[in-house]
């Protein structure tokens, strides 16, 4: 099967997506971490005021088949926090690169992600695996 990885996205090898506009990252997991899990039935995310580290745990995700740490590609506060799939889990899966964001959080320190993959290096890293 092959997966959808917007160019517009840096992606990490645990399968979290940033898309950093201005010193705000929307952070979420890719279509192939949605495929791998298989039904999302529960989120846990931080509040809003909460601090993230980039490569630490920010919450889970679990589905049917596991329960997987989601981590962080920035180090930040959550600004905003997508209520409506804590509310909905599935919607992680109908979009996840739209409406299955998870959170957005000012960044402290924008290099953070010049060491995330570019969608061609995510994609031959799954699609290879």
């Amino acid at each position: 099967m092959t997966f959808e990885y917007p160019s517009d996205l840096k992606y990490l090898d645990t399968h979290e997506y940033v898309r950093l506009e201005g010193e705000i990252a929307t952070i979420g997991i890719t279509a192939f971490a949605v495929d791998q899990l298989g039904d999302v039935v529960f989120l846990e995310l931080p509040e809003v005021g909460d601090a993230v580290t980039k490569g630490e745990s920010f919450g889970n995700i679990e589905s049917v088949k596991a329960v997987e740490d989601l981590k962080s590609p920035v180090t930040g506060t959550v600004i905003e926090r997508n209520d409506t799939i804590i509310d909905s889990p599935e919607q992680v899966a109908e979009d996840p690169y739209g409406e299955g964001w998870m959170l957005k959080v000012r960044v402290n320190h924008l290099g953070e992600i010049d060491d995330a993959m570019t969608a061609v290096e995510y994609s031959a890293q799954v699609e290879g695996s």
